[in-house]
């Protein structure tokens, strides 16, 4: 099985968990959803149960928490720059969302946190993200620093043949999620969302925020 395959299956059963487990939280009688003209997708317990407080390294190395990360309306994806083709592909959608916004008069951003700190060092990670969009910021971290942030947004990962220590994959999910400063967590796409698609989602749910 391709790397590529595997991954695109671990986002298919991760986003169906997470609808699934989303759905029967609704149906159990949560309150009033103010976003609830905006959502593409449920969460158990609602989407503010994803996420948590953190601290991490940006790629300036700079200890930063998720407040000063999440200051503004962002799309947050997960992943390592190492990936071949899955990472590249949705931090640049995620990074062509965020122009559209900004044309739009949003001032949002894409964060990206490396889930394979052992080479994804903050050099590292601003030689990436500079090369995909010089906005989207990159973070990384101790092993347990990643590790703790990954669980708090429900994101899986595996390392891989770590025995080869240059040369190795990482299974991870694929979600991005976008998170409101004041409201936490409030969505999740899939790879299958397009960059205007996600900026009509962030769109609706900025607006209904200010409301």
């Amino acid at each position: 099985m391709t790397t590529e395959r595997r991954l695109l299956i671990l986002g298919v059963a991760a986003t169906a968990l997470l609808l699934l487990t989303g759905f029967m939280w609704m149906r159990s009688g949560a309150a009033a959803d103010p976003f609830g003209q905006c959502r593409r997708s449920a969460v158990a317990g609602g989407a503010g149960a994803l996420g948590g407080p953190f601290t991490l390294t940006d790629e300036n190395g700079a200890r930063v928490t998720d407040a000063q990360v999440f200051n503004r309306p962002s799309l947050f994806y997960i992943g390592y720059t190492f990936c071949p083709d899955v990472c590249p592909m949705d931090n640049a959608r995620n990074a062509a969302a965020v122009e559209l916004l900004r044309a739009r008069g949003t001032d949002a951003r894409a964060v990206f946190m490396s889930v394979d700190p052992a080479r994804d060092t903050p050099e590292r990670m601003r030689d990436y993200t500079d090369m995909i969009d010089p906005g989207l910021l990159g973070l990384t971290g101790s092993a347990d620093d990643v590790a703790a942030v990954a669980k708090a947004w429900r994101a899986y990962f595996k390392l891989n043949n770590e025995t080869d220590k240059s040369d190795y994959l990482v299974d991870h999910t694929t979600q991005s999620y976008l998170v409101l400063p004041g409201h936490g967590t409030v969505e999740f796409f899939s790879r299958d969302t397009s960059p205007q698609e996600m900026a009509d989602t962030v769109s609706c749910f900025v607006d209904a925020a200010k409301s």
